[in-house]
């Protein structure tokens, strides 16, 4: 890795939005004293400032509008620094308002600790939790649970005044449509995060999205008047598309990290579809790739838009990282057979069961389906045999990639790996079929 420093690389990736007066300097002097010496006092902390950042569990899962603040923390830990990754156990009975136009539904204990538990295993595929500067898990839960409203009140709420937090954006932009007062004091619960961070982990960093400025600020706030110490924050950019779609949004809805929810080969896709205009912007927030290596990839984009490389290097660099490279290889494998026309006698098992959760799919006799025609049909291609019978003869059905004729016995036909065969429709319509014997 370059030896530059943490904003150094951000800046260039266009990863900073702002940061507080002073963090730069801060970021100067952890590197020679530690953070153990910037508001901790525990001896394994490594040299570097600790920064976490905070993830509300109101789903069962993480999704791509939360790679931008992920990727913050890697780069955090890639640089020297700890990583704290903060998983809202607490704040997640309430759910934060920031950037939301309407009240939160409120989730029984049990769906927010379910969902504290698989976004714990998605933030372990990105950070490394051993080593100098190892990560940290940390629940808020484990504090907040238990926090009484009489201590809370004089505690917390005693250092902030109500035009002070009417102030905040957060609070400002709902006003007029009406805001709880649960959802009101969100940025008091947040700040008291920050505070007992720092006093367990010695963290003087919170990092955020743009819409996360006035929480941070709070607790910067609290740790001042109740500690004396400094602090800081640090945010990142909201996403945006070229096009004006909102970021992760397809036409089947939110695009997840977990496979269960979007299956890696529509996460695949989804990258693989980026914009030109986007494409370049997407590779410096959620890559680890230099700025050469993307700089090639952007010449490319200018020279041949056509080839798509940046979009494929893009496509895979992710979908591995949050899936792994057996997951990439069959969504790259069945994305071939489906756009690029490879040869699905090539294919394994894997894929083809993949390729089955994408597009129809049917496991089938050769006793209920005795030639190529009623293939089709029982496959859902064609609404008759005298459809696929006339398909046919127009050169317009394909069996495995070739031409076949619609009256075809079906038990000559060869069964790929797996017992499968590929059907296709014209150019684009495919089926797949496990001919059980």
């Amino acid at each position: 890795m370059p030896q530059i420093d943490l904003l150094t690389e951000l800046r260039w990736r266009g990863l900073v939005y702002q940061h507080t007066e002073g963090f730069p300097e801060a970021l100067e002097r952890s590197r020679a004293k530690g953070s153990g010496t910037e508001g901790g006092d525990r001896a394994d902390v490594a040299a570097g400032l600790s920064g976490y950042c905070g993830f509300d569990p109101t789903a069962p899962s993480l999704h791509i509008g939360n790679l931008v603040q992920i990727m913050g923390l890697v780069h955090l830990q890639r640089h020297g620094h700890r990583p704290v990754a903060l998983v809202g156990g607490g704040t997640g009975m309430i759910g934060d308002p920031s950037g939301k136009s309407a009240e939160r539904t409120l989730q029984t204990p049990e769906q927010v600790a379910a969902n504290v538990a698989g976004i714990r295993q998605q933030l372990g595929k990105f950070l490394r939790f051993d080593g100098p500067n190892a990560a940290i898990m940390q629940d808020n839960g484990d504090w907040l649970l238990t926090l009484g409203a009489v201590e809370f009140m004089r505690d917390v709420g005693k250092h902030f005044t109500v035009n002070y937090m009417l102030a905040k954006d957060s609070v400002k932009s709902r006003i007029d449509v009406g805001i709880s007062y649960t959802e009101f004091s969100y940025m008091l619960l947040q700040a008291y995060d920050f505070l007992q961070l720092n006093r367990l982990h010695g963290v003087t960093l919170q990092t955020g999205g743009s819409d996360q400025w006035g929480n941070i600020t709070a607790g910067i706030e609290l740790i001042r008047r109740t500690d004396g110490r400094e602090a800081h924050g640090l945010t990142l950019p909201l996403v945006t598309t070229a096009s004006g779609a909102k970021f992760g949004k397809t036409e089947s809805g939110t695009v997840w990290l977990d496979s269960a929810l979007t299956s890696p080969y529509k996460f695949f896709q989804f990258w693989i579809n980026a914009d030109d205009r986007d494409v370049g912007k997407y590779l410096r927030y959620f890559t680890l790739m230099s700025e050469e290596e993307i700089q090639a990839l952007d010449q490319l984009v200018a020279e041949q838009p056509e080839r798509r490389q940046a979009q494929a290097a893009l496509a895979q660099d992710v979908t591995t990282r949050v899936h792994g490279a057996d997951a990439t290889r069959i969504a790259m494998e069945a994305s071939a057979v489906l756009f690029g026309k490879k040869d699905p006698r090539t294919l394994s098992a894997d894929v083809f069961e993949a390729l089955a959760q994408e597009v129809p799919s049917a496991r089938i006799t050769t006793e209920a389906a005795p030639t190529v025609a009623d293939l089709f049909v029982q496959a859902g291609l064609v609404k008759s045999r005298g459809e696929a019978k006339r398909l046919a003869d127009q050169g317009g059905t394909y069996v495995n990639g070739e031409r076949t004729a619609g009256a075809m016995q079906v038990a000559e036909l060869p069964k790929l790996a797996g017992g499968h065969v590929l059907l296709r429709k014209g150019a684009r319509d495919y089926a797949v079929v496990n001919l059980a014997e």
